[in-house]
């Protein structure tokens, strides 16, 4: 088998995907938005709960779903079964990457732990998302996005300091490992075929939810290790830079950073209060973080008396650098994101037309492409099964009959 010619720099690169809701499935349509020949494996009776995730149309097509499975051939197999797993093999023969996110141990279960894979396929680079690793004390435990928004520290360094720690609006965690676990497959990629002639080797890549999210917190390990210092939650100011933050407008909010001097100084130009120069409380960025509630409450006095149209006009005016808060029907009327062709159109046989990301980010000679949606359950079975591995009609119908796929 080869991968499926595609559109894009990744064309030619074929992902076994048997992982499910977020964390793998978002590294995998991130590298389907850019070429990858995708093929994605379901349980024949569950299926990926995405599927039934809000918001639905009314023909009950989870909009959730046709965003997170595009680009990908989806196929049904029950990897627990013994036919299951030979049949799983033989995907992972030719691939380059594989994919999965089962709670350690399950895929050694199985027999499609790594040894298991790199026996049929020395190349492959597998990567493993969990809640916790593949190794500690913890890592048998079952572990989602949430837990580990709050054993990373996020939870507790997020809100306002008399506010109780708070999770973010979207799934942070299993995004962020979603990532750092495309970025290690490039660099295993890059290590294989290219780098100092290539390897030629596979490897396994041990992806945890909670690692990811906490190494965002840079330079916090050393100023605990050195100081002590533990981060306390800050509200929308910055720990590091002032004055940062959404101001209070008369029509809205806006944003603000004037994180360097220069910026600080022209935004005390715009807002008609050059005295705050002077002002030793905010002589500098130090002095300023220490004092950001005085200063906040002086710029937003001004903000407060404009609409936020008027309060960015003049303040761009003076090269500082500010902006709206949007909604996504703000973001749908945006000059920028349209002129970017930042939504597309996509045509699906299920929903219609529907507006969809782009594929981010934008590339000069090899785009990415959306060429269609989150297709059906097992709807590629056939086009893999029998197209790509040959089965008969007979073998296909049996599989079928017994319930493999």
């Amino acid at each position: 088998m080869t991968a499926r010619e595609r559109t894009g720099p990744l064309d030619g690169l074929r992902v076994i995907d048997m992982s499910g809701m977020i964390s793998g499935a978002f590294a995998t349509t991130m590298m389907g938005d850019f070429g990858a020949d995708v093929v994605m494996v379901e349980h024949p009776e569950t299926g990926d709960p995405i599927r039934e995730w809000p918001q639905k149309t009314e023909e009950g097509e989870s909009l959730a779903w046709k965003s997170l499975g595009r680009n990908k051939r989806c196929i049904t197999l029950d990897l627990g079964s013994e036919r299951g797993r030979e049949i799983a093999l033989l995907l992972i023969e030719d691939a380059d990457v594989v994919f999965e996110n089962f709670r350690p141990g399950t895929m050694e279960r199985w027999g499609l732990g790594p040894d298991d894979v790199h026996a049929v396929n020395e190349e492959a680079i597998m990567v493993r998302l969990s809640g916790y690793g593949q190794t500690g004390p913890k890592s048998q435990k079952p572990g989602f996005g949430t837990i580990a928004e709050g054993i990373s520290g996020w939870a507790h360094a997020n809100g306002f300091p008399d506010s109780e720690p708070l999770l973010p609006p979207i799934s942070l965690a299993d995004l962020t490992a979603a990532q750092f676990a495309m970025q290690a497959t490039m660099m295993a990629i890059f290590e294989r075929d290219v780098g100092r002639g290539g390897s030629g080797e596979g490897q396994v890549i041990d992806v945890s939810l909670i690692e990811p999210l906490w190494r965002l917190f840079f330079g916090e390990v050393e100023a605990y290790d050195r100081m002590g210092h533990v981060r306390e939650r800050t509200g929308n100011q910055h720990p590091s830079t002032a004055p940062r933050n959404i101001y209070e407008t008369a029509d809205g909010y806006m944003t603000m950073s004037a994180s360097n001097q220069k910026i600080f100084e022209r935004v005390a130009e715009a807002i008609d209060k050059p005295e705050l120069i002077e002002d030793p409380r905010f002589e500098d960025n130090e002095s300023r973080v220490d004092n950001n509630e005085p200063l906040n409450a002086a710029i937003e006095e001004w903000t407060k008396q404009r609409t936020t149209e008027e309060a960015t006009e003049i303040l761009e005016a003076h090269d500082a650098i500010v902006g709206p808060v949007y909604d996504m029907a703000d973001i749908f009327a945006d000059e920028q994101f349209q002129a970017r062709d930042s939504i597309i159109e996509v045509e699906d046989p299920d929903i219609g037309s529907i507006k969809t990301f782009a594929p981010i980010p934008k590339f000069s000679r090899t785009p990415g492409e959306v060429e269609f949606l989150g297709p059906g359950h097992g709807e590629h079975n056939a086009d893999v099964y029998q197209g790509e591995l040959g089965m008969t009609d007979e073998e296909y119908a049996e599989l079928e009959e017994e319930g493999i796929i």
